[in-house]
């Protein structure tokens, strides 16, 4: 009988550290009572969040330091060893943990990670992945935010990897379509990086359907959408930028005069299925991609559900052993 999964959790990361943090995990250990979590931060922070015995499938680790949001990464990286995101990484390095979840400073996050669990092979830089709602459920687009440019082989590299998230993941047809960001779908669009990247994606046995602009994330005619990180990370902010006005101009609206209001009633149920579907909290948890181990980066922000939907995402992870799917699929395509 195989060993049960582990989730290490940085339970000290975010914006509110234990008191977010130790909440999701015992929810997510009530939810999955056959995965065991182990919270690491310093003990008495941890045991006060707690406030009552552990179940059995939760244990704590000391960990005397943390990486606040303000860290420089390089500094995380060496003076922090005794910190809980280091500790939480360290843990999958020696295969006592299968994932580590943080809503740390992404800098140091993906640099320590970087440096403790190392790239899988085959693989050049890591990559940000994250789902984005749309027609179609959701979409998967790379990388976020983890390289501000990218060359066109590791865009063919994330395109790779977000094809098996894709598949392993998220129910998708069997051969996920891809798409390259760009400004537009003729053939004649785009720089030089793009052009190739194209050219090298054409040629590839992915299911690529060639240029997408930005408002086909939210169509039904990709499930993978890859670009560098700073035109991603650009695009999700800006993502959650319009979300967020939708809601707050809906609520304002509603709110100007009592026949609104009475109306605001009448389409309650429609304005919650909206908000449910729209709830970036749904779709925290984003992958580090292309580590020789599984890191999830919850937002700093998040709340208790929203972390414990990164735990989620840690646990499907695992259970599908999303890294060695990928070192599987990047060597066959270096065989081709």
């Amino acid at each position: 009988m195989s060993a049960p999964l582990n989730i290490a959790i940085d339970a000290m990361s975010g914006d509110c550290g234990p008191s977010v943090c130790v909440p999701a995990a015992m929810a997510a250990a009530r939810e999955y009572p056959d995965v065991h979590f182990t919270l690491v931060g310093r003990k008495p922070d941890l045991e006060r969040a707690v406030g009552r015995p552990l179940p059995a499938n939760v244990a704590l680790l000391q960990a005397a330091d943390v990486v606040e949001m303000s860290d420089h990464p390089r500094d995380a990286l060496r003076r922090k060893k005794d910190s809980s995101m280091r500790r939480a990484l360290d843990l999958v390095r020696s295969h006592d943990a299968n994932a580590c979840v943080s809503a740390g400073n992404t800098g140091a996050l993906m640099a320590t990670a970087h440096f403790v669990l190392k790239m899988l092979p085959g693989v050049e830089r890591p990559a940000i992945v994250s789902v984005i709602p749309s027609r179609g459920g959701h979409t998967f687009m790379l990388d976020l935010g983890a390289n501000a440019t990218a060359t066109p082989a590791q865009l063919h590299q994330f395109a790779v990897m977000g094809t098996v998230l894709a598949a392993d993941l998220a129910g998708a047809h069997p051969r996920p379509r891809v798409g390259l960001l760009n400004i537009g779908e003729e053939e004649i669009k785009g720089d030089d990086v793009v052009q190739s990247a194209h050219t090298l994606l054409s040629s590839s046995d992915l299911n690529y359907i060639g240029f997408v602009e930005g408002h086909d994330i939210f169509s039904d005619k990709v499930d993978v959408v890859v670009t560098d990180g700073f035109t991603g990370n650009v695009a999700l902010k800006t993502m959650e930028g319009a979300a967020r006005l939708i809601f707050e101009t809906v609520r304002e609206e509603f709110t100007r005069s009592l026949a609104r209001k009475i109306g605001a009633l009448a389409a309650s149920p429609a304005l919650k299925a909206l908000r449910t579907r729209l709830d970036p909290r749904q779709y925290n948890g984003a992958s580090m991609v292309g580590l020789n181990g599984i890191v999830i980066k919850s937002h700093g922000g998040a709340d208790a559900f929203g972390f414990q939907r990164a735990i989620e995402v840690a646990v499907l992870e695992a259970r599908n052993g999303v890294p060695a799917r990928i070192a599987e699929r990047l060597g066959s395509h270096q065989k081709a």
